[in-house]
């Protein structure tokens, strides 16, 4: 009986497998591309890591707006805004409704700051931190009692170095941080600046419009 046998086939070495040339090869073409796209990766790490902080850092400011309007929170230091001449409309002078550094020095120590903690917890002053720090003041433009007040709040981060000079912004320059960056971010800023205004039931219309302000520049 006539009986077949298949003769084995012998591979030659090009198609046994990736060459050691061609090994390196790839891996070249690998690490090019990495570095190619790493930027980016990085780009979008340092934005989404700052963008949350800064989403978390409003989140603090509002915390702190509501305990001082529920009275959990003592009524922060008081600056005395003029009440006579024309700055006492906001029309006329509205930096001196705002935050800046002359109504408003910037911390030089934590003494003094509220602390924000990654809990959700804001502790009196002169504590430390692990979140945020919190600066407030209250502008003051008549003395009545039930007259109310502008509250401005910076939050600052948590690493800040005090032992070196803290930005905040004036008049003419905005100097907080960014909700999008390409490295740590510059922690010596503030991440949120706000003003909001504290009144009560009692608070007249003549108190409000000398705070805000009206069209007309006038309160009567």
């Amino acid at each position: 009986m006539f009986e077949y046998k298949q003769k084995p086939q012998n591979c030659s070495s090009s198609e046994s497998g990736f060459t050691i040339i061609e090994s390196l090869v790839a891996i070249l073409v690998v690490a090019i591309l990495l570095a190619a796209i790493a930027p980016v990766i990085a780009l979008s790490t340092a934005t989404r890591v700052q963008s949350r902080r800064v989403e978390l850092a409003t989140q603090a400011a509002r915390t702190y707006i509501d305990g001082v309007r529920t009275g959990a929170i003592t009524v922060p230091f008081t600056t005395t805004l003029p009440t006579t001449g024309p700055s006492r409309s906001i029309t006329s002078q509205p930096e001196e409704y705002l935050i800046n550094p002359t109504n408003m020095p910037v911390p030089t120590a934590s003494t003094g700051l509220y602390c924000y903690n990654k809990d959700g917890s804001i502790v009196p002053p002169d504590c430390t931190s692990n979140l945020f720090y919190i600066q407030a003041r209250r502008f003051v433009q008549t003395t009545g009692t039930n007259d109310g007040y502008r509250l401005g709040i910076r939050i600052y981060r948590s690493d800040v170095d005090f032992s070196k000079p803290l930005t905040a912004s004036d008049s003419v320059n905005k100097k907080m941080q960014n909700s999008y960056t390409g490295s740590l971010g510059n922690r010596q800023a503030p991440l949120v600046e706000m003003t909001t205004d504290i009144a009560s039931k009692a608070t007249s219309f003549n108190a409000l419009c000398q705070r805000l302000g009206s069209a007309s520049g006038t309160c009567n």
